[in-house]
């Protein structure tokens, strides 16, 4: 007689693997199916290999951060929260810590270990993993789902997909489970890169790159999005911007890339100083040092390269000092100190987005279950579907909580 799994998954990232360990901590005989000759590519290289876990909010701060779509983790979250997470790596042997009282991360910050451990525990518990299988379909007939591959198919009473989003495709991420999820009559919502550097038409600051701005304000010049606004540190390369708070600001942007050829941003560089404060403090720096130019006046807010693009674009001598400037050129110094305008062009799309917008449709999911409301034993977790948070340990924590939901194999 052939073998039935009670439950398949298909795909062994995070939120896969703890669909799996979730099932065979309750007995359930697992097979999980990974089409990359490893399991885990994408957890391996994730925050520079040091793997953010979660973070120290508390549940309703971190729904908070997901904005609209928090409501719907907030079953998977109760089911299996940041204090279960951190308990179960210990049990395999992994202790975490929060150095920053922020971002939590195992303690030697290497995702090695989270890797060994996590195959430890699939092997402790008996799950059956087969890797480099290519799925040509999958199908339901009757009560079983048929998972085809390109050498033979398997059987099982449950299927999970998570096999991730469109992000670093080199790691295995090629968009399969939108397929498997449309064959079986989901809606995927229009999807687009997230997190990754973005390209500027300005090429000016690309000799700052030594300098991390921090705190700096960014927000949208743009009428219909003037209330998009992020704060955090932000970094200059040769093609633009690239950053925490890029990172996260690309959420936002490429969705409205998509719709306009190049997307206005303005930049305070002052933690959110405006004219009015910016003005106060060169003036108490010229009574302090009368005979100081307008760049060593700047150093004393900004690093000397950004300084000296600044003066650049108002077309101001670095060595004027303030009184000598001009008065239509102080005030559009002033100006361009509070906000510096900066134009988005594009950015590499999928080669280096770390996470998907956009995936399986929300409404066809129960979120108290994970269950397909369409398919009955078909569920979703992690980035596969249209749910994506911000930097900080927020889609790995998501991930693991869905994957772990998702293998309880509740009913609606």
């Amino acid at each position: 007689m052939e073998e039935v799994y009670d439950l398949i998954v298909v795909g062994a990232g995070p939120a896969g693997i703890f669909a799996s360990i979730s099932a065979a901590k309750n007995n359930k005989k697992v097979l999980l199916i990974e089409k990359m000759p490893q399991i885990a590519l994408k957890l391996k290289a994730t925050g520079g290999g040091k793997c953010n876990l979660t973070n120290t909010l508390s549940k309703d701060e971190f729904i908070e951060k997901f904005g609209k779509s928090g409501r719907f983790i907030k079953d998977a979250l109760e089911n299996f929260s940041k204090d279960d997470l951190i308990k179960l790596f210990a049990s395999m042997g992994v202790d975490t810590i929060a150095r920053d009282g922020f971002r939590i991360f195992p303690i030697n910050h290497s995702s090695t270990i989270i890797l060994e451990a996590l195959e430890k525990e699939l092997e402790r518990l008996k799950i059956q993993t087969k890797i480099s299988i290519k799925i040509k379909n999958i199908e339901k007939i009757g009560e079983l789902f048929f998972v085809n591959t390109t050498t033979e198919t398997f059987k099982s009473k449950n299927l999970v997909l998570s096999t991730g989003g469109l992000g670093y495709p080199t790691l295995g991420a090629t968009g399969d489970g939108y397929k498997f999820a449309t064959d079986f009559g989901h809606k995927v919502t229009q999807t687009h890169p997230a997190m990754m550097p973005l390209f500027t038409k300005e090429k000016n600051f690309a000799s700052c790159k030594a300098d991390t701005i921090a705190k700096a304000v960014l927000k949208v010049n743009i009428p219909k999005y003037k209330n998009l606004k992020l704060i955090g540190d932000l970094i200059f390369t040769a093609q633009g911007l690239r950053g925490p708070v890029i990172l996260d600001f690309a959420r936002e942007i490429t969705p409205i890339l998509a719709s306009y050829d190049e997307v206005p941003l303005l930049i305070n560089f002052f933690k959110g100083k405006n004219e009015e404060e910016i003005y106060k403090h060169l003036k108490d720096e010229i009574l302090k040092n009368p005979t100081n130019t307008i760049l060593q006046n700047l150093e004393t807010l900004l690093a000397s390269s950004v300084a000296s693009e600044i003066l650049n674009m108002c077309e101001i001598s670095f060595d004027l000092r303030f009184k000598q400037i001009e008065g239509f050129k102080r005030e559009k110094l002033i100006k361009t100190l509070a906000w510096t305008p900066f134009t988005i062009v594009g950015h590499d799309g999928f080669k280096q987005a770390m996470i998907t917008r956009g995936g399986v449709s929300l409404k066809e999911i129960d979120s108290k279950t994970m269950q397909s409301r369409l398919v009955e034993g078909l569920y979703f977790c992690g980035e596969l579907v249209d749910i994506d948070g911000p930097c900080g340990g927020y889609n790995l924590q998501w991930s693991f909580s869905s994957g772990f939901l998702a293998g309880k194999l509740k009913k609606i």
